[in-house]
């Protein structure tokens, strides 16, 4: 198998072709921290695609319009706006200071024109206006077309300003702030269904914002224990349902998921589905509570499916059956035998996100050595992907790649012993409608199209 299959498989069943559409971010070996990519979201109709990085800056790609010399070709995608989001900030009364880094970003649906995206990074949540201006006024009354005052004494005549044609220039300004409502470090947003507002979670409470209030929040879910001694699992991450507005997910570092209605109290600590898988006795270990530990959820588009990844693997859980999930898609088994080793290196801590193609046919999630892996599940066919300049002709094809876990390793194998774990790909987003994804590699943004077109 070539690909995954999903949204826009090509007729007959056949098997979806990956291959190289750009790169973004510079070459260098020596990369500098704030470059890290930390965040990728594709806007709601795929055409914009944002990304966030630990230096508290948000760049935007748009996509161009298809080229009619080349209508075989798709519409790149083009640095459309940068800006710096948040900046490094000191709390005074806990003497720590706040990183800049971008921990998410989230669209909001369009409405008009303008484009509005929410930002975070561990205490504070922005939200940001993306617009456009492709004309400005001439001809003011009281001031030259320098911007200087006019003397009013020297005005003879009314003059009616004229708007006049200039080069595109496009504004992203701050239109709210959200602050001061997270003790932790928040990891979380999610805006919901209703469009009017959102969730912010972090490590033991989840707060509700309405978009147009900043001084004030709902908490919802709190797990904070009376003493802190007390403490046995966190909140990993959180999300609503995409079209029910008063139901959310929340996940635990326990590898238990919760999902809780609004409606039934305005304090959601009972939960109205518990969902988690029994443990096998046989395979528990000293690492098994680290890597059961989920470190994303996402609802399928339908909503009727949601996804969750720990460590070694994703699993789809039906949103009526609370008892063990699906299907269970083993991500990079073979490092189970290196858990000692990436224990050690703190690689078991990392946290590794996933997403849904358009139609909820194919999954994706990263691992270790710059390979992304995505699964279909239709056919139950998998593949190991690598995100590298090596292969970035255009439309050059991605090869299938594969792991050998011991034994004799063949010609086109990668030996267990030989991945790098310092290249892992955390961050993927899966374009909303079409076979486009764009992987996040270091400080490299690797954008991948079907073959189809």
């Amino acid at each position: 198998m070539a690909g995954a299959g999903g949204g826009g498989c090509p007729a007959g069943g056949n098997d979806l072709q990956w291959c190289f559409s750009q790169v973004k971010g510079a070459v260098d070996e020596d990369v500098a921290e704030a470059d890290v990519i930390s965040t990728v979201e594709f806007s709601h109709s795929g055409d914009l695609l944002a990304t966030g990085d630990k230096g508290g800056r948000v760049v935007i790609f748009q996509r161009e319009q298809e080229n009619k010399s080349r209508p075989h070709s798709r519409g790149e995608y083009n640095v459309y706006s940068t800006f710096q989001s948040h900046e490094p900030e000191f709390d005074y009364l806990k003497s720590l200071e706040i990183e800049e880094k971008i921990n998410k970003i989230r669209w909001l649906p369009q409405q008009g024109a303008a484009r509005f995206l929410l930002s975070t990074n561990d205490k504070t949540i922005k939200l940001w206006k993306i617009s456009e201006r492709d004309k400005r006024a001439e001809g003011y009354n009281l001031k030259d077309e320098d911007g200087r005052l006019r003397d009013p004494l020297r005005i003879t005549a009314l003059r009616v300003p004229i708007l006049k044609p200039m080069d595109l220039m496009v504004e992203a300004s701050p239109r709210r702030i959200f602050a001061n409502a997270h003790t932790y470090h928040i990891n979380s947003i999610s805006v919901n269904s209703d469009h009017e507002t959102y969730l912010s979670a972090d490590d033991l409470r989840i707060n509700l914002w309405h978009l147009e209030i900043t001084d004030r929040s709902f908490n919802i879910v709190d797990i904070k224990p009376a003493n802190m001694e007390e403490l046995t699992e966190v909140i990993t991450a959180a999300e609503f349902h995409p079209h029910q507005c008063n139901v959310l997910v929340y996940s635990s570092s326990k590898g238990t998921i919760r999902l809780c209605d609004m409606r039934s109290s305005a304090l959601c600590d009972r939960h109205s589905k518990f969902f988690e898988e029994p443990e096998d006795p046989s395979s528990r270990s000293f690492f098994s509570e680290i890597i059961s530990s989920v470190s994303d959820v996402k609802f399928s588009h339908s909503g009727r499916y949601m996804m969750t990844r720990d460590y070694l693997s994703v699993k789809v859980w039906d949103l009526n059956m609370e008892s063990r999930p699906v299907e269970t898609h083993q991500v990079h088994e073979y490092l189970r035998s290196k858990l000692c080793s990436l224990y050690e290196n703190d690689c078991i801590f990392d946290k590794f996100e996933c997403c849904w193609n358009g139609s909820d046919s194919a999954i994706m999630t990263g691992s270790y050595n710059n390979f992304f892996r995505m699964f279909d599940r239709t056919t139950w066919r998998d593949v190991t992907l690598e995100a590298s300049r090596e292969n970035s002709k255009p439309r050059a094809s991605l090869k299938p790649r594969r792991v050998c876990a011991g034994g004799k390793r063949k010609k086109d194998e990668v030996s267990v012993d030989s991945l790098d774990f310092s290249k892992k790909i955390l961050h993927t987003a899966w374009h909303p409608v079409e076979n486009i994804i764009a992987v996040a590699a270091t400080n490299n943004l690797y954008i991948f199209q079907d073959k189809a077109n």
